[in-house]
Formats: structure tokens, sequence, C-alpha cells
């Protein structure tokens, strides 16, 4: 029952994050409880809320185990989704190898010192939007942990995953386990064959709950019911930490730190030779938005006139090209700050948004038609005109939205970038 409850939240949830990312629904904000977001926007832009969704997460893994990895990542249930029509049983059990704590160390290390640059590169859920938004690096992500999932099932999850990593430490001290009765267990192995985080050991009776990404298949499949979940009877156990898990998580917290320094220096360095980019309201400048946009493209496909892009050779971040789409950012739209689940573009309001200067309009007297009508579509009245002459813009109403370019047919109006966002 838990496999089949479990299993339907997933697909369910799984088409609703395509359909978010394509921007066609988007009833709930499921990507505000994407882990790696959330984390972030609690440490730029913390509030009540951030923090209250973040504590709710990780007090849901100590209680339940790793159930975000199974239920609410959308790349952990596409690799769900290709292990049912593969059909195949893992060989042996893997090993839960601790390469994964120095990623996890190192890319949650440089986002807690200011830069998301390192992360967004080996983050699922930021993986999974870029591939479904069509963007080249995601799709090659994407079709190399399919690859490896049809060969390794969850391998991604349990071995590489910074996300996964992080939950799964948790999950080592979480109330309810998924554990083995040994008393009731025939040993035939059904279990361990069929457990896509390769986490069970029959021989042992033993079940690693730290890489177990509670899918809930063993509980299906065990023709006894020896495999069950819910609080494990307690044994005796003296602790007694292995020289290697030592070494290990002494390693790991060094590497930690120097991540932390890394994401400084990043922070500080990045973007300062980028000019002419402008960007979308609530991103505040470039240095910035190159730090903290994760490039899930969730803002790009909920834009309504199309004008936010991807990353590309000359920004290495979502910013607004003029020339796409209707070329002028809507007066009356927020939706870019509404979908932004890092932080990266602020969750401001729209009065907010109608106040902020993202760029800055220039008319050239020399092209001007002196037909007016930019006149009548700027939202901020920022154009005016005396008889005869050519329209003036007043600089410190303009907010570059771009509309009164739409409609110059002389082409005398550009749009420039400027260096910071600003209210008006």
């Amino acid at each position: 029952m838990f496999y089949k409850i479990r299993l339907t939240i997933a697909i369910l949830i799984f088409i609703t994050a395509i359909l978010a990312l394509l921007g066609i629904f988007y009833p709930l904000h499921l990507f505000d409880i994407q882990i790696a977001p959330l984390i972030q926007r609690v440490i730029i832009d913390f509030s009540v809320i951030s923090a209250v969704a973040l504590g709710i997460l990780f007090l849901l893994t100590i209680l339940f185990g790793r159930i975000y990895c199974s239920t609410l990542c959308p790349l952990g249930i596409l690799q769900e989704l290709i292990a049912l029509f593969r059909g195949k049983g893992n060989e042996k059990t893997r090993k839960n190898l601790p390469v994964k704590y120095f990623i996890t160390a190192i890319t949650f290390g440089a986002m807690i010192g200011g830069s998301a640059v390192i992360i967004r590169y080996i983050e699922p859920y930021t993986y999974f939007g870029s591939a479904v938004t069509l963007s080249v690096i995601g799709i090659i992500a994407v079709v190399a942990i399919v690859v490896l999932s049809i060969f390794k099932n969850r391998y991604f999850c349990t071995n590489i995953c910074p996300v996964g990593c992080l939950l799964g430490l948790l999950s080592k001290i979480s109330l309810l386990k998924v554990y083995i009765k040994d008393d009731e267990c025939l040993s035939c192995g059904m279990s361990e064959r069929n457990c896509p985080s390769g986490c069970i050991e029959v021989n042992e009776a033993k079940v690693d709950n730290e890489t177990c990404v509670k899918c809930f298949k063993c509980l299906n499949l065990c023709p006894k019911n020896a495999v069950t979940y819910g609080i494990k009877p307690k044994k005796e156990v003296k602790f007694s930490p292995k020289r290697r898990e030592l070494i290990t998580v002494g390693a790991a917290l060094v590497i930690f730190a120097g991540a932390i320094k890394a994401g400084i220096e990043i922070g500080k360095t990045a973007a300062e030779k980028i000019k002419n980019i402008i960007l979308p309201p609530g991103a505040i400048n470039a240095k910035r938005m190159f730090n903290k946009c994760l490039n899930c493209n969730l803002c790009i496909n909920a834009c309504p006139n199309k004008i936010l892009t991807k990353a590309n050779k000359d920004f290495g971040a979502v910013h607004i090209d003029y020339t796409k789409g209707e070329k002028y950012c809507k007066y009356d739209c927020r939706e870019c700050a509404k979908v932004c689940p890092s932080g990266a573009i602020k969750k401001i309001s729209l009065d907010e948004k109608q106040k902020t200067r993202i760029a800055m309009a220039v008319i050239n007297p020399d092209k001007c038609s002196k037909n007016g009508v930019c006149i009548n579509v700027c939202p901020v009245h920022a154009i005016t005109m005396e008889e005869n002459q050519s329209a003036k813009i007043d600089a410190s109403k303009c907010i570059g939205c771009g509309r009164c370019k739409t409609v110059c047919n002389s082409g005398a109006i550009e749009i420039f970038a400027i260096n910071e966002q600003q209210r008006v």
C-alpha cells in the first residue's frame, strides 16, 4: 500500500513539474519546496515562510527518511519511471561511497559562501528544469543520468547527488526506517535484487537507511512481509566509529571550509566584467544574479512576453533579451518573481516591480519621427514631447520596460542596461 500511494503521488508531482517548467500549468509552487533552491533562499533572502518550509522538509526527513527523493524530486521520479520500464533488479548491493560527502561539502560550502555557480552543475532540480526547457547542459546531464540509471538504477541519488547526501545524513537518525525482521525473513533475496538504491543486504538482515530513498518497493515485494517500515526495535549497539569514517568526516569538513572561502571569492569576482546585461525586476544586479541563479529556467516559460533568455556565452544566468517575443517587460506582470524558487529574482510585489528601474530608454532626436506614439504606451508617463520637437524621456521616471521601443517605427529609441536596479 505504501508503495502504490507514494508512486501515485510521485507521478502526479512529476507531471505537474513538467507542465510548470513548460509554463502550461502551475497551480502549486512545487519548486518552492525543492531543497537546494530553498536553502539558498533562506541564506540570501531570508523570510519566515522559507525558513519554515525548509524546517518542515528537514523534519519530514528526520521523521520518515528520504521520502523527498522518491516523491518530490522530479529527477528522482524520472529515474524511478525508467526503472519501471527497465524491469530489472540489481545484481548486487552497491557501496555507500565517501566521494559524495566531498561533493556535498563543495557544493553547499560554495553556496553558503555566496555563489551557486558550482551547485547548478550538479543539483538534480536544476538539471531537470534546464533539460525540460531544452538547455544543452541540462539535456546532456539528464541523458547521462538516465543512461547511468539504466545500468546502475539510483546510483546518482545514492553516491553523487549533494541533496541526496544531505538528506541521507538526516535519514540516519530518522524515526521511521525500513528494516528486516530477522525471524521472519526467508533470505530469498527478492527485496535485495529489486532495491533501486542497492541498500539491502539480506544475509545480514540489514538496510542502509542513509541511501534508502523510501520508494517502498521492497515492502511490496516481500512474500512474508519481513521487510517493514516503522520504528525499528532497538538493539544494544556500542558506538565505535571506524578510522576510515573519521578521516572521511575530517576531510569533508576541511573541504567544506575551503568551499565556503571559494564561494566568497567567486561571489566577489564573478560577473565583474559583464556589461550591457538587462535583468528581470528583482534580480538587483548582474553579480548577484550570476551567483544566485540556478538556471532552472522556470521563469523563462512563465514570462508571458518571452523576453527572458537562458544562460549563454554573454552571461551565465537568465537575463532579458529585448529582441525576443514582444520585446518588452509587461508593466502588470511579475511572473518571474513569483516562480523563482532560489531567490535570484526576489519575490517582489507588483507595486515594487512597477517602481523598479531595470534599464534606461534613450531617444535619438535625429531619428525621432515626432509622431508621439511612444507617449501613449509608456506605463509610467516618462515620455513627453513639445510641439514640433522630438520626444524626451524623463530619466527619473523611466523603468526601462522597453514598451516605447516596440512602437517606435523610426528606430529612435534604444534600451540600455544599468549597473544596479533602482526604485524610481
